[in-house]
């Protein structure tokens, strides 16, 4: 990469993580990119990367090809990533951020890095402990912050892992397509990577900000309805649930191909989510099949007969929605009346809404729904039969 720094061999094979003998052969063989014997972060970057295809068993011949065609072009990008900070042993991390050892230890763990794999902590770690300690500190107890930091994780891992695919499909092939010199394609995707990083914390603020004002007024409205309050235990809360798949889904792949049965369930999980009453939010996509929750049954009720209005051609939608008491963890949501939801939804039809009749008496004047109650259902994992029904448009 243009005006990078020069390090010497012993750093580029601390870096990459082999002997410097081992750095000089493969520079030797054209395998990694030394230009003059000069040794630098990008070229140390590449060596990194050689070493663990080395150690799932990809030979030299392999890696020096896919190095000349630009393959491994885009793993330079990782340099701009790497944490050379000073490191700190666990004990000395508890003292300086306030959190115990215990608690550090889980944090790695939710983190997906282990203290039985990485021992020490580097300074850029510390610092984002003494955040949380901060946190806690504000009366934040421990239970619910590492909650946060899985939700966190999870939700970032994402983030950054489409970044990753999303650049490797719309940037990087491109550039093997069009016969870029490995090292040209690797100046371009660092510098595209050096810039697009930092433009993504302001997003994230900008969308973190957004969020938390609309679940701020979603908490107000339901201490308002009660979702709170009534039969719940301390770590549950009252709320809507609704689950919505694509009838013979399986088939329909089997039948159609994997190419258009996928730009089918692109297109209806992004009309669930642009058809959605405000209240309603998606808590997760599984495949085919969407949950969504809502502090409102009649309105989720009314959108759900709306919703599969909108589908005609097969795979038909089908909906399951259930009123109950449910456990929330990590930014999910758990506990029996989930598992009955899901139930419920599994005894549908396609272009049918199914309702038990916490969700019938919710709806029971509502001017745009009818309902028919179809009886007492054995659904699989609960003994004792629960009551359905079917809802529609009133005619």
């Amino acid at each position: 990469m243009p005006d990078q720094e020069r390090i010497s061999l012993n750093e580029a094979a601390r870096r990459a993580g082999v002997s410097p003998a081992t750095l000089t052969r493969w520079a030797d063989e054209k395998i990694v990119p030394v230009r003059k014997g000069r040794w630098t972060p990008a070229a140390a970057a590449q060596a990194r990367i050689v070493a663990r295809m080395r150690e799932r068993g990809h030979t030299l011949e392999e890696l020096k090809d896919a190095g000349k065609e630009g393959k491994l072009s885009f793993g330079l990008a990782e340099d701009i990533f790497v944490d050379d900070s000073e490191r700190f042993d666990l004990e000395a991390a508890a003292e300086q951020t306030g959190l115990s050892a215990e608690v550090i230890q889980r944090v790695m763990t939710v983190l997906g890095t282990p203290a039985d794999r990485e021992q020490t902590l580097s300074a850029r770690d510390i610092e984002a402990f003494k955040q949380m300690g901060d946190v806690a500190e504000a009366g934040l107890p421990v239970e619910a912050l590492l909650q946060l930091t899985r939700v966190y994780a999870q939700s970032v891992r994402r983030i950054a892992d489409a970044e990753v695919r999303l650049f490797h499909l719309f940037v990087h092939e491109p550039m093997i397509r069009d016969g870029l010199r490995a090292v040209e394609m690797a100046e371009e995707l660092g510098e595209l990577a050096r810039v697009t990083s930092p433009a993504t914390v302001p997003l994230f603020e900008y969308l973190h900000d957004r969020y938390v004002r609309y679940f701020l007024e979603q908490d107000v409205i339901g201490h308002m309805e009660a979702d709170f309050g009534g039969d719940t235990n301390l770590d549950q809360i009252r709320t809507t649930l609704c689950f919505i798949d694509l009838t013979g889904f399986t088939r329909f792949n089997e039948e159609e191909g994997d190419a258009t049965a996928y730009s089918v369930i692109e297109q209806f999980t992004e009309t669930v989510g642009a058809t959605l009453p405000p209240e309603a939010g998606i808590v997760k996509t599984i495949g085919d099949e969407v949950m969504v929750v809502s502090p409102d049954p009649a309105s989720l009720a009314e959108w759900a007969v709306g919703f599969l209005a909108l589908f005609t051609d097969r795979p038909k939608p089908r909906a399951g929605i259930h009123h109950g008491a449910v456990v929330f963890r990590d930014g999910d949501y758990f506990g029996s009346q989930v598992n009955l939801t899901h139930r419920v939804v599994n005894r549908a039809l396609g272009g049918e809404v199914l309702i038990t009749d916490e969700v019938a008496r919710a709806i029971e004047d509502h001017p745009d729904l009818e309902t028919d109650p179809i009886g007492e259902v054995e659904l699989k994992g609960f003994p004792v039969p629960t009551p359905l029904f079917v809802i529609r448009a009133r005619t």
